[in-house]
């Protein structure tokens, strides 16, 4: 939706054509691929672990922290790897949406009616706003510290970066 919001802002002329379905299709089949292969390769992982707590988790959903809590291995060398991994494919998509928007905002400021600058902004802020709840929330889930960790806090958070960006994503 970025770079969809790039092009409609910064080169609108040239929307058809770098927008076709063609273009569409990639970017949803790499968006798709990465996702799972990022996740199939943490559930390989995880599933490899020996589990010494039993398999009941105190929590709506299967995370991997969660998860390697249940672990009775101390090999966590190959999640550190694949953690790693996950920073590498985030900081991309991070640093691809940051470019996008500085340069859709320089061209919005570069509107010169107050109209179409509100215009602007007002296709671009709503889709930023749920990329910011989706990203501070699923980063605070990873690396907040053991000590503030309860359950309740751990299922909010996790309700707040699976749930709801899907949900106000559709009305964007």
């Amino acid at each position: 939706m970025c770079y969809d919001r790039y092009v409609a802002i910064c080169k609108p002329l040239q929307y058809g054509t770098l927008l076709g379905s063609r273009a569409c299709a990639h970017m949803a089949a790499a968006a798709w691929a990465s996702g799972f292969l990022n996740a199939l390769l943490h559930t390989a992982n995880i599933f490899s672990l020996p589990l010494c707590q039993g398999n009941a988790l105190g929590q709506f959903f299967c995370e991997i922290p969660h998860m390697l809590k249940l672990s009775c291995s101390h090999s966590y060398l190959r999640e550190l790897g694949l953690l790693v991994a996950s920073v590498l494919l985030f900081m991309g998509c991070f640093i691809f949406i940051v470019f996008s928007y500085v340069q859709i905002f320089r061209a919005v400021l570069r509107i010169p009616s107050e109209q179409g600058r509100h215009k602007a902004f007002s296709t671009c802020l709503p889709h930023l706003a749920v990329v910011s709840l989706f990203l501070s929330t699923g980063t605070f889930a990873c690396l907040k510290p053991p000590s503030i960790s309860s359950p309740s806090l751990d299922l909010v958070v996790a309700v707040l970066y699976s749930v709801v960006p899907p949900i106000i994503d559709k009305d964007v």
